[in-house]
């Protein structure tokens, strides 16, 4: 099992930059990036918090649960 951050599909719905992200939410460009390319073992509520309010959107248009390798595949 695994979960997955879909960060890049609402940043171009939103026709928004990772830097601009970064600077509105407050969290350092590297670790978003970590975040993004899922790299990261764990997000704080209020982190996912401040992305969906920039972002305007729910956690689960950011998050995707999906089956172990099926997208790997």
């Amino acid at each position: 099992m695994a979960i997955r951050v879909d960060l890049d599909v609402m940043l171009a719905r939103r026709k928004m930059s990772m830097t601009e992200l970064s600077s509105q939410v407050g969290i350092t460009l590297a670790n978003l990036s970590i975040l993004k390319n899922g790299k990261a073992k764990a997000v704080r509520f209020s982190t996912l918090e401040s992305i969906c309010r920039v972002l305007h959107c729910q956690p689960g248009d950011i998050l995707v649960y999906e089956e172990d390798g099926a997208w790997n595949q």
